[in-house]
């Protein structure tokens, strides 16, 4: 999906939107395109502060930190259970000081179960739907780009981003020695125009900006082509997987007592200790 970071209020989120973006593509090539979209949540890197923060962080930060998780079997939450907030804990804007973003099983993956004044309570869900990753690793150049994106799937990539806040449409251009990455993007394919080759790139700036969200970047251009990072799907629950954990409406039958962690989930009552965990 296209995501725009800076809403509810601005966030300097674009590191971790820009390996999310290219983390569900390539759940979406496992599973032949089949079934609804799965959209990871970037609250849930944001808020176990998985490789940096709403102001700023690395390109392969939240493929390093996913990676960890993983190999303890556990994985990024979907963002039907997490939604983006555009807060970090040190974040003092808009909504964000009236939030709490640290790393708890609530701020991983949640529901309320109705209003307040009828009784209702927020709580955690324990054995949430995720991904987990088996492998990431680091790329540059537009041969290593190529071959990556060809074999595997989107990536995501560096790009410098002040020539391009005004961008509307068409093929981008500009080399020189004067730029620097300042942003990150999911670059998701290529293509040739007017005899111009380009990256087809995903923003995180909204699909009002640009081609619907999308830039096209020339060969070459804005440093697109400087640092990259890729991950590999593990695995993810879905409907063909037969491996949900069926947690009730309000989640009574799937929460765990609260902790601070790594960013993954266990579940304690007997509805989830049968189920498998992906």
């Amino acid at each position: 999906m296209s995501r725009n970071q800076h809403i509810p209020q601005y966030c300097g989120s674009c590191w971790a939107h820009g390996s999310v973006s290219a983390l569900a593509d390539r759940v979406k090539i496992a599973r032949k395109a089949q079934g609804a979209d799965i959209n990871p949540s970037v609250q849930h890197i944001l808020n176990c502060h998985g490789g940096g923060s709403c102001h700023g962080g690395a390109v392969d930060g939240p493929y390093q930190w996913l990676h960890k998780l993983s190999k303890k079997g556990e994985g990024i939450s979907y963002e039907s259970s997490n939604p983006y907030m555009a807060c970090s804990a040190e974040s003092e804007d808009g909504i964000c000081p009236h939030g709490e973003w640290t790393c708890t099983d609530i701020n991983i993956a949640r529901t309320c179960s109705t209003f307040p004044s009828s009784g209702g309570t927020c709580s955690e869900i324990a054995q949430y739907p995720q991904i987990l990753i088996d492998d990431y690793g680091s790329i540059s150049g537009q041969a290593a780009m190529q071959k990556e994106i060809y074999a595997r799937g989107p990536i995501a990539c560096g790009i410098d981003a002040s020539p391009i806040l005004n961008y509307t449409k068409g093929v981008f251009v500009k080399k020189g020695l004067f730029q620097m990455v300042d942003h990150v993007i999911s670059v998701v394919g290529w293509g040739v125009e007017d005899g111009q080759s380009y990256w087809i790139v995903r923003n995180s700036w909204g699909e009002y900006w640009g081609e619907m969200g999308y830039i096209r970047v020339g060969f070459g251009s804005l440093k697109v082509e400087s640092q990259c990072a890729w991950a590999t799907v593990k695995d993810y629950t879905a409907p063909e997987k037969l491996n949900q954990v069926h947690c009730y409406e309000g989640g009574e039958n799937c929460q765990t007592a609260g902790k601070e962690h790594s960013g993954g989930g266990g579940c304690v009552f007997p509805p989830c200790d049968n189920e498998a965990t992906a």
